[in-house]
Formats: structure tokens, C-alpha cells, sequence
């Protein structure tokens, strides 16, 4: 079966929303800043560097940048390490497809340990045929190159992957990248979601199924 389905991972295999905001909210702390959560809301999924950029301007100098993106993403591996909040039915569903021949690709901005963390902590690293991180891109969503390099590594056509994703952005990322999308509600809302141009909105991972996303994919050839 030539069929791939690419998981984003903050917010679709981990439920990573608090463990992000409370390493953010210290490593800034310690730099005598502080981060609502509204402010943090309002730019999650974004890379560390625009975090800053938007949210303090001059208060952090860009040399200072590096260094304050290990010290929050080592906290942020710290916490999930001691309480992994993975996301309702992902281990099922990743196992589920694996038995069904799909090819499976993590397409994510996030630090390569981080992902590796998540897919260890889920127990189905091996369940990847290929994992794309921050460290393999240089422009982030809406743009398409994550997903596009995952298809690559893949072997497979774009139209013959679909996106899992909890963000406007990444559904935005799929449509550019000629790949169908499935929206999960979560760091967005459903109507958000399907602005965005999802295919299919779904509540949890356990509305999908193997039959479900070839399905979708046929539909569109």
C-alpha cells in the first residue's frame, strides 16, 4: 500500500500545551520576565526565536536567543519526562496503521530530542519509517517544506499523504504541500480548523481509523 500519514507532535501524539508553558514561564522567570498565558496562546506552535522577536522585542537581545531555547526546551524535556501526557488513542491509532501498511512520518519544528522523547515515551518509535524535525528545515509552517521532506523520506507522492494536525498553520502547511488534512480539535477549534482548509475534523484520535484515512485519500484521487 502506497500510503503515508504524517503526524505533527505537539498537540497530536503529546498534549505538550502546559508542559511548554510552564518551561517557558521559567526559563523567562529567571531572566526577570514574565509570560502570561494569553501571550503564550496567542503565538504556541511558533518557533522560540519568533516567541521572543514578537513578544519582548529588545528586552531580548538575539545573542541571548540560543542559550534561552536550550535552558526552556531542557525544562520542557524535564517535565514530560516525569509526567507524559500522551494524547488520547495516538499509541493505538500509530499501531492500528502500522498493521495496515501505511507508512508513518512525524513532521515537526520542534528539537530533535524532543521528538525522540515523545516517540520513545510512546512507545512507537519504531512505528516511523522517517522523522522530521526543527533541525531539518529552515522555514516553519504555513510553509510546506516539513511535510514535503517527510514525503520525500517516505517515498511517496504528496497526494498520497495525509496530515494530522492540531493547528491552523499546519493545516495550511498540508493544503500548500498538496496533502490531504486531518484537523484535531485541541490547540484550535473545529471552525478554525476547517477555515484553515482541514479535510476532516475530528475530536479525539479515536474517531480514526485505517479504513477512515484511505478513504479520505481515495476521495481525493
Amino acid at each position: 500500500m502506497d500510503r503515508g500519514v504524517i503526524f505533527d507532535v505537539d498537540g497530536v501524539l503529546v498534549d505538550s500545551y502546559a508542559a511548554h508553558l510552564r518551561s517557558w514561564q521559567t526559563a523567562l522567570r529567571e531572566r526577570g520576565l514574565d509570560l502570561p498565558e494569553a501571550d503564550f496562546q496567542r503565538t504556541f506552535g511558533r518557533t522560540s526565536r519568533e516567541i521572543l522577536r514578537e513578544l519582548f522585542g529588545d528586552r531580548v537581545r538575539d545573542e541571548d536567543v540560543p542559550a534561552l531555547d536550550e535552558r526552556k526546551e531542557s525544562l520542557y524535556r524535564d517535565d514530560l519526562a516525569r509526567r507524559f501526557p500522551a494524547m488520547d488513542g495516538a499509541a493505538e491509532l500509530l499501531g492500528a496503521l502500522v498493521g495496515a501498511g501505511f507508512r508513518l512520518a512525524a513532521g515537526s519544528s520542534a528539537p530533535p530530542a524532543n521528538v525522540e522523547l515523545t516517540l520513545d515515551r510512546l512507545g512507537q518509535s519504531r512505528a516511523f519509517s522517517a522523522v522530521v524535525t526543527g533541525s531539518d528545515v529552515t522555514r516553519g509552517k504555513p510553509d510546506p517544506q516539513v511535510f514535503l521532506i517527510a514525503a520525500q523520506r517516505l517515498g511517496l507522492a504528496p497526494a498520497s499523504c495525509v496530515v494530522v494536525e492540531d493547528a491552523p498553520p499546519g493545516v495550511r502547511a498540508a493544503r500548500a504541500a498538496g496533502m490531504a488534512s486531518v484537523g484535531l480539535v485541541g490547540t484550535a477549534d473545529a471552525d478554525a480548523l476547517r477555515a484553515a482548509g482541514a479535510d476532516v475534523v475530528v475530536g479525539s484520535l479515536r474517531e480514526l481509523t485505517p479504513g477512515r484515512i484511505a478513504l479520505l485519500l481515495d476521495g481525493r484521487r
